[in-house]
């Protein structure tokens, strides 16, 4: 849509021709916000992938279960990135819409700023169902089937210790190694340190060893091997030989990976019917329940903030060579100081729950601030009353 065809066929303010205009900025505004978070989603789910791949697959899961982990981790990651992209794709709609000057004609035909921004309301709306949707339900869920499958993974002694011709650390103090694992399930050539006694270090060596399942734990059946104990306060090494050896190898496992509830895992319903009991079930402090809580209802409205002041502050400059990059650079800044409000006030409502209308103050600043840009692009361009001519 060009300026030529909005001057053709816009110019008479009809609601068939109001309701035309809105659809169009509000679909290109869906557009780019899709582009925008599709880019952003994946900057940052390349990134934590990354970091799942040398975890997992280091502890010798399979792909699927990294697929699986990556793909609970996108929730949060979209949660992230939601209104950086509701901000992007306001700011670049109503950049090209003024370069274009497709604004300027729709000023010009009695437009103000107050109703041109009615389909960017609706769009930072339909934002904030998304970003409601995953605080109260998606996220939380993801979250807890994470943790759920982090403990399974950690679990997991087999996964974990079968991994030939590399030197494993399941636990601090713990060293363990293969050579090389038959197609029988024989281990050959196995070393384990196990360093976790301050007082004694323990070093099994064997030629073949078996791993062998007891009820919920694990062993490790060593066959033709040596045994080496070195006492730190005598400094003193005894060895043994033998033909086979026992060795419970579930303690090897840092478990200290509990199924430990976190006040993320709460419903919100959960959160607002009885706060101290998730904070004591997770066992935080009452003020990091409150911040839970009300941060699912704040980060909407901050999606709603930054689209109107990304849209907003755009309207304030006037038409200039050089484009609008002035109004672009303080929307960002007004951003970036609604990001750091928030994070400001995230300690002393954890510290004090009684200040939970804190996590408000952001977003409520973020709407403030995108009224007044708008009212000041209103008053900007109403038209002045002409001076009486003075009279001789």
């Amino acid at each position: 849509m060009s300026a030529q065809y909005l001057v053709a066929h816009m110019v008479p303010r009809g609601s068939a021709d109001l309701a035309r205009f809105d659809r169009y900025l509000l679909s290109q505004l869906m557009v780019l916000f899709g582009f925008f978070a599709l880019v952003l989603v994946s900057i940052y789910w390349i990134n934590r992938a990354v970091k799942l791949f040398d975890t997992l697959i280091g502890d010798g899961q399979t792909a699927w279960v990294f697929a699986e982990f990556t793909a609970l981790t996108l929730p949060g990651v979209i949660r992230l990135v939601l209104p950086v992209a509701g901000f992007a794709a306001a700011v670049y709609v109503t950049n090209r819409l003024s370069s274009e000057s497709e604004l300027t004609v729709m000023q010009a035909t009695g437009f103000s700023p107050w109703r041109l921004a009615r389909p960017v309301l609706v769009f930072g709306l339909i934002v904030a169902g998304m970003m409601s949707v995953l605080t109260h339900a998606l996220v939380p869920m993801s979250l807890s089937q994470l943790k759920e499958r982090e403990i399974e993974i950690s679990r997991n002694i087999t996964a974990r210790l079968l991994t030939e011709g590399t030197f494993l650390h399941p636990s601090e103090g713990v060293t363990f190694y293969i050579r090389e694992i038959t197609p029988e399930g024989a281990l050959r050539d196995v070393f384990l340190s196990d360093r976790r006694s301050p007082g004694e270090s323990l070093t099994y060596t064997a030629q073949e060893a078996y791993l062998v399942r007891d009820g919920d734990s694990a062993k490790l059946v060593m066959i033709d091997g040596l045994s080496q104990s070195h006492s730190h306060a005598t400094e003193r090494l005894f060895t043994t030989h033998f033909e086979d050896f026992s060795y419970d190898i579930s303690a090897l496992i840092d478990d200290r990976q509990t199924a430990r509830f976190e006040v993320g895992h709460a419903t919100t319903l959960e959160l607002i019917r009885d706060p101290a009991a998730v904070a004591a079930r997770a066992g935080a402090q009452l003020g990091l329940s409150a911040d839970e809580l009300h941060n699912r209802f704040a980060q909407p409205l901050l999606c709603l903030a930054a689209a109107l002041i990304g849209f907003a502050a755009l309207l304030t400059g006037t038409f200039s060579r050089f484009g609008v990059w002035r109004q672009i650079t303080g929307a960002i800044f007004l951003l970036v100081m609604l990001k750091l409000i928030e994070g400001l006030v995230t300690e002393p409502v954890r510290a004090n729950p009684k200040l939970w209308p804190l996590i408000y103050a952001a977003p409520l600043l973020g709407l403030g601030a995108a009224a007044g840009l708008l009212g000041f692009a209103a008053r900007s361009r109403a038209p002045r009353r002409a001076r009486p001519e003075a009279t001789a």
